[in-house]
């Protein structure tokens, strides 16, 4: 279902920071159950202290107020998530578009296990450049790292 009221534009941190932590907190509690919810509470700091504040960031609104969210760092996408309770209206769809029309290609990473999300990208035609078994932290989560050309 492709929701037509979705109005991308750039972050504002006085503004969005606490918003955007939130839907990067709610979400990810629904995507990475494996991680653990302590770990995740942990990783919230790093991504309102150092992820969004030196990242592109575009903001995805319905009635002007945030419902998700991408990060790009060049032409990687840093991270991408979308509030749980707007997720399947084709709003990560638009934010991807966006994204590559402004880049022109996009590669990113992805927790194999989160099979909603690797669902998502191999429908919008990511193809999987390789992957590896522990995440950033050192963690045994295997990563798939993706590419989708625009």
């Amino acid at each position: 279902m492709k929701n037509h009221d979705v109005v991308i534009r750039p972050y504002t941190p006085d503004s969005d920071l606490k918003k955007l932590s939130r839907i990067w907190l709610d979400a990810s509690l629904l995507a990475h159950p494996f991680i653990g919810e302590q770990r995740l509470h942990k990783q919230r700091v790093l991504i309102e202290d150092r992820y969004l504040p030196n990242a592109e960031t575009w903001v995805a609104c319905i009635d002007n107020q945030p419902c998700g969210f991408i990060s790009l760092l060049d032409t990687f996408v840093g991270g991408i998530f979308i509030s749980p309770d707007r997720q399947g209206l084709g709003i990560g769809r638009e934010l991807i578009a966006h994204a590559l029309s402004l880049k022109g290609r996009l590669e990113l990473e992805v927790y194999t296990d989160n099979r909603q999300a690797m669902a998502f990208y191999m429908g919008l035609g990511f193809q999987e450049l390789s992957r590896r078994p522990r995440d950033d932290e050192g963690y045994a989560f295997e990563n798939a790292r993706l590419r989708l050309m625009g």
